[in-house]
C-alpha cells in the first residue's frame, strides 16, 4: 500500500525575522493544508530549506509536524543527505517520532555511481522499518537515479516503495514504469507534470504548488483517480502559468513570496537564498490572481 495517494505538500519552513523557526506560523500552515484537502505533509524537503537547518532544527521540525498533524494525514520526512551516516541518523530519529515514511534525496555534490546509489539507499532503508521514497532530482544533485536502479531497489529492499521523480524526463519515467511491474509507487516531483505522470500509473505528486493551492492540487489528482481525466487535465493547464511563476527563481523563493502575498507571512529565507527580485513579483501576483488565489 502506498504511503499516500494524491497531493502531498512539500511544505515550507517559516522563519522569524531573527532566522529562528517560527513554530506558530508553521502550525497555522499545517492547519491550512489539512483543512484544504492536502493528502500528505512532506516536511524538511528542499522547499522546507532543509539544507540550511541544523540537525537539531531538522529533527525538531519533523517532531513538531508529527505531533501537530496527529495522524490526520500521513507525514513524510525528508531525511536524505550526501553522507550515508547522516541520512541514517536523521532517518532513525524521524522514525522514533512516528513519521509515516521518509523521503531520501540522492547524494549531491559527491554524487555516486549507480552501484553507490544502491548501497547508499539500501543502507539507510535497512536502518529503519518505515517506507522509503527515493527522490530523483538531477538538476539539484548532479546525480540521476536510473530506472533500472529504482526498480532494483524497490524490488530487493522491502521498505523502499517508490520514487519522487523530478528529472523532468518523461521518456525516463516511461522506461521506469515499463520496468516497474507494479513495484514502484511513482510521485511527480514537478507540478507541471502531474497529469502526465498519473497517466503512467503515478500515485500522486509531492508538490510546491500545494503550499498556495492545496485544494486545486488535490483536485487534479482526485479528478484523475475518479475517471474525470478531462477535468484533471483542465486544472493542470489552468495551473501552468502559476507553476511557471513559482519557479521563475529557485524554489522556495517564489513560493514563500506567494504565501506572503496571501497574508500568511512565512518570513525570511536563509542564506544563500535571498528575497525575490522585485521585477518578478508582478508576474507572480498576476499568475496567482489568474488562478483565483488572490483578488
Amino acid at each position: 500500500m502506498a504511503v499516500f495517494k494524491g497531493a502531498g505538500v512539500a511544505i515550507v519552513t517559516p522563519f522569524k525575522p531573527n532566522g529562528e523557526v517560527d513554530y506558530e506560523k508553521f502550525a497555522q500552515l499545517l492547519e491550512f493544508q489539512i483543512n484544504n484537502g492536502t493528502d500528505a505533509i512532506i516536511v524538511c524537503g528542499t522547499t522546507g530549506e532543509s539544507s540550511t537547518l541544523t540537525h537539531e532544527e531538522h529533527l525538531d521540525v519533523i517532531k513538531y509536524c508529527v505531533e501537530k498533524v496527529a495522524g490526520r494525514i500521513p507525514v513524510v520526512a525528508g531525511t536524505g543527505s550526501n553522507c550515508t551516516e547522516t541520512a541514517i541518523y536523521l532517518s532513525t530519529e524521524a522514525e522514533k517520532y512516528g513519521v509515516d515514511g521518509v523521503l531520501l534525496v540522492s547524494p549531491y555534490y559527491n554524487k555516486a555511481t549507480q552501484k553507490g546509489l544502491y548501497k547508499h539507499y539500501k543502507a539507510v532503508a535497512d536502518s529503519i522499518k518505515v517506507p522509503v521514497i527515493l527522490y530523483n532530482v538531477p538538476s539539484r544533485t548532479g546525480c540521476n537515479i536510473l530506472p533500472e536502479t529504482v526498480v532494483k531497489l524497490c524490488t530487493e529492499v522491502e521498505n523502499i516503495v517508490g520514487v519522487k521523480e523530478a528529472s523532468g524526463n518523461i521518456s525516463q519515467v516511461v522506461r521506469l514504469m515499463a520496468l516497474a511491474d507494479g513495484k514502484v509507487d511513482l510521485y511527480s516531483g514537478n507540478d507541471d507534470q502531474i497529469v502526465p505522470l498519473l497517466s503512467l500509473g503515478g500515485k500522486g505528486v509531492i508538490s510546491v504548488l500545494s503550499n498556495v493551492a492545496p485544494r486545486q492540487t488535490h483536485d487534479i489528482c482526485e479528478k484523475f483517480f475518479n475517471g474525470d481525466v478531462e477535468g484533471s487535465c483542465k486544472l493542470q493547464l489552468q495551473a501552468a502559468e502559476l507553476c511557471e511563476a513559482l519557479f521563475c527563481e529557485v524554489n522556495p523563493i517564489p513560493v514563500k513570496k506567494a504565501l506572503d502575498l496571501m497574508g500568511m507571512e512565512m518570513g525570511t529565507l536563509r542564506m544563500p537564498l535571498t528575497e525575490m527580485d522585485e521585477a518578478n513579483v508582478p508576474r507572480l501576483e498576476k499568475a496567482m490572481r489568474n488562478f483565483g488565489i488572490i483578488s
